[in-house]
């Protein structure tokens, strides 16, 4: 195969090729998941604000997404918008789908924007209903209610060592002075 027909080969190739990855690029800002995930990444970064706005763009394309209304509930309880945190996972969990895990997101995110109002008792409730539908998302809150209680934590070896090999010796003495 000369240059000229490998040349040829590439040309077309890439003429088939790269317009169908331009529009597939192009088409991404129109995908609601591109921007829940872009929402994610923000949110991870600590980038809350820009968070939101990537957020907003994907419910503004597809509002009836539970997971990216969860999302929305989240972001709102790291920037201390509370109430809006509430009514985000309240939107959420009228969705008529079924998503487990987006449920179990709206309600912990619900249960923790209660928590930071003070209405512990709703928060608890919320924190309930994630726990049940999601066993991964222990909130501080439940902590105490849901884990079973674990064995109490032994003594540390520099303390126990010393005390067993005292015991030891006591106990020897005492055997060796009644044979006598």
């Amino acid at each position: 195969m000369n240059f000229k027909n490998f040349f040829w080969i590439v040309f077309i190739i890439s003429g088939l090729i790269l317009p169908v990855m331009a529009a597939d690029e192009m088409n991404q800002t129109e995908n609601p998941w591109y921007w829940y995930n872009k929402a994610v990444d923000l949110a991870n970064e600590g980038k809350y604000q820009e968070a939101l706005q990537a957020n907003e763009q994907a419910l503004a394309i597809n509002e009836s997404i539970p997971l990216a209304q969860a999302n929305k509930a989240g972001i709102l309880v790291q920037l201390g918008r509370y109430d809006e945190a509430i009514m985000a996972a309240d939107k959420a969990l009228a969705i008529k789908a079924n998503t487990t895990v987006a449920f179990a997101v709206a309600y912990s995110n619900k249960g923790d924007a209660l928590r930071h109002l003070g209405r512990i008792e709703e928060a608890n409730a919320a924190f309930a209903k994630a726990f049940e539908l999601d066993k991964s998302l222990v909130p501080p809150v439940l902590t105490s209610l849901s884990v079973p209680a674990t064995t109490p934590k032994s003594p540390p070896l520099w303390f126990t060592a010393p005390v067993a090999i005292t015991l030891v010796l006591i106990f020897c003495s005492y055997f060796l002075r009644i044979r006598e």
